[in-house]
């Protein structure tokens, strides 16, 4: 058995090479406490920099948007699960306001409302991002609609001229082709250098899956991207579909396909877990219009005294 040998100097010189490549660096971040957490939305102490719209970090990484600032706290949504969120928690403020990523390379894939990849496919390779609070251009600035879009059902196209870059609501009960009209307009774009978006609100995974079989047999997952909020998801991943839903690279003519029940129920669940400051919630219904008003009996100068929510 050899010799264990130790020598001193050895041992001081890779000590020294060590504390010589030593380096430090010093950070500064701001840190906030959870106060109180429920119903997907907690109230946050601190962050005194944090902006509208800014994305803050619990641990573990779940992220939470902030919505109201309050002088001493900061209502935020979580989005996703809050289970694993508690009170005395630190958040901390990444400084990102809300953002997407865009491009060719969202084409052909499945994500959620925050435009995560959850198809299993990997990352997106892109790197653009669009904000989710854009200010739309004004009416007069908009290109008019001059192009038919063809839904490839004669019933449809016969009687009802559907143009691109116009609206157009499907109604129905339950179980009666609503979301096979969208697609069957989706797989007859085909060749026609329009870009697709189906997002699915709230509906099953397995009725989701389903609905990707079928475009992907026929081709149409090449020039479609399907967004999806699932039934069991965040309720506020669902009042962000219509808004993070935008072109994939702001080329081309899109179609965008909303199918399962927009997010008014959830939107008013927010308002009403993180009121709007200076409104009081609540006070007026017009069913007949399908529009909600939010009455603020003491509104600040120069602002309205009524708030219309669109469904």
């Amino acid at each position: 058995m050899a010799e264990l040998t130790i020598n001193a100097d050895e041992i001081a010189a890779a000590l020294r090479a060590h504390v010589e490549s030593f380096s430090t660096s010093l950070e500064q971040e701001q840190l906030g406490r959870v106060l109180e957490v429920g119903d997907g939305v907690a109230r946050v102490a601190g962050l005194p920099g944090a902006a509208v719209n800014e994305l803050l970090e619990f641990e573990g990484g779940l992220l939470g948007l902030a919505l109201n600032l309050d002088e001493a706290t900061i209502g935020a949504v979580v989005l996703g699960k809050s289970d694993h969120v508690a009170e005395g928690q630190a958040v901390k403020a990444t400084g990102r306001i809300l953002s997407v990523p865009v491009g060719d390379a969202l084409i052909g894939r499945v994500v959620n409302g925050l435009g995560q990849p959850i198809d299993g496919k990997g990352p997106i390779p892109s790197d653009q991002e669009r904000r989710m609070e854009v200010q739309a251009p004004g009416i007069a600035g908009r290109k008019p609609v001059h192009e038919p879009l063809q839904s490839g059902i004669k019933a449809i196209d016969a009687m009802t001229p559907v143009g691109r870059g116009q609206r157009e609501l499907i109604i129905g009960d339950r179980k009666t082709g609503k979301t096979t009209v969208a697609i069957d307009t989706i797989l007859n774009q085909k060749g026609q250098g329009v870009k697709c978006i189906y997002v699915a609100i709230g509906q099953k995974s397995s009725s989701v899956a389903q609905t990707v079989g079928t475009l992907t047999e026929h081709g149409a997952m090449d020039y479609t991207v399907v967004v999806n909020a699932p039934d069991i998801g965040a309720a506020d991943i669902f009042t962000f579909l219509p808004q993070v839903t935008i072109t994939p690279d702001g080329s081309g003519s899109p179609t965008i396909s909303f199918g399962g029940v927009p997010g008014l129920a959830y939107r008013l669940q927010r308002a009403l877990l993180l009121p709007s400051p200076w409104s009081t919630i609540a006070t007026s219904t017009a069913p007949a219009s399908g529009l909600i008003e939010y009455h603020d009996p003491n509104p600040p100068p120069n602002q309205a005294f009524y708030r219309t929510v669109y469904p």
